[in-house]
């Protein structure tokens, strides 16, 4: 089985060779796919040099900064393995876990979450915790489940489903809108703990509350609309 991990890349010159190397470092067959949405810090340049160094990379760059989603689009599309999973390009989640989440498959309708809430946390702030603990509990009574972290990173998703949806999402309402299609394609998702290091909005965090608010609304469309 061949793992596709796609890494966003918006700003991430300090992390972005160090979570490369992690990446890489996971025993398992895969490819790595990055999407430079139109850095301005000189992570396109470092992109290239890397493309350079190594030709299996498959680097796409955006012209202009478009959102975490419209990252991802472009990503899916270059996948060629049996599994995605989204890799952020900085160092909150540990590649490590990948095999935690390839370990809990058991059939092709199941998708895999990595659950942070199940597993070790730090540094998260109690912005984003009550925050992710709102959408997950909104999700679970829209769609009837029993999640305990709908807005993690680490979906693995197979490749084919990914090619059914359509994600109009682009920004980080990208997770909300996922996890609406994925339920309603009738597919499961199990969980399984992770770890995580969160950051600050010092150290580059993007997220902020607004998209807080626009994950909400996008929970409720995604629930009664396609």
């Amino acid at each position: 089985m061949k793992l596709s991990v796609v890494i966003p890349v918006y700003n991430e010159i300090n992390t972005l060779e160090k979570i490369l190397s992690e990446v890489r470092a996971v025993n398992i067959t895969k490819e790595i796919i990055l999407v430079d949405d139109g850095s301005t810090d000189g992570s396109r340049e470092l992109l290239k040099r890397l493309g350079k160094e190594d030709p299996k990379l498959k680097i796409i760059f955006q012209e202009v900064n478009q959102g975490k989603g419209a990252a991802l689009r472009e990503g899916f599309k270059k996948a060629v393995g049996d599994y995605v999973i989204v890799q952020d390009a900085d160092l909150e989640y540990s590649p490590r876990d990948y095999l935690k989440l390839l370990n809990e498959l058991k059939d092709s309708k199941t998708v895999i979450y990595g659950s942070r809430f199940m597993g070790s946390y730090k540094d998260m702030t109690s912005l984003h915790f009550f925050g992710n603990r709102l959408l997950t509990i909104l999700t679970n009574l829209l769609f009837g489940v029993a999640l305990t972290d709908m807005e993690t990173c680490y979906k693995l998703i197979p490749t084919e489903l990914i090619r059914k949806i359509n994600i109009k999402s682009n920004r980080f309402n990208f997770e909300p809108e996922m996890t609406a299609k994925i339920l309603k394609n009738g597919y499961r998702i199990r969980e399984v703990p992770i770890s995580y290091a969160g950051r600050s909005a010092h150290e580059g965090k993007k997220i902020t509350w607004r998209d807080g608010f626009s994950a909400l609304a996008t929970l409720m469309k995604y629930r009664f609309l396609d």
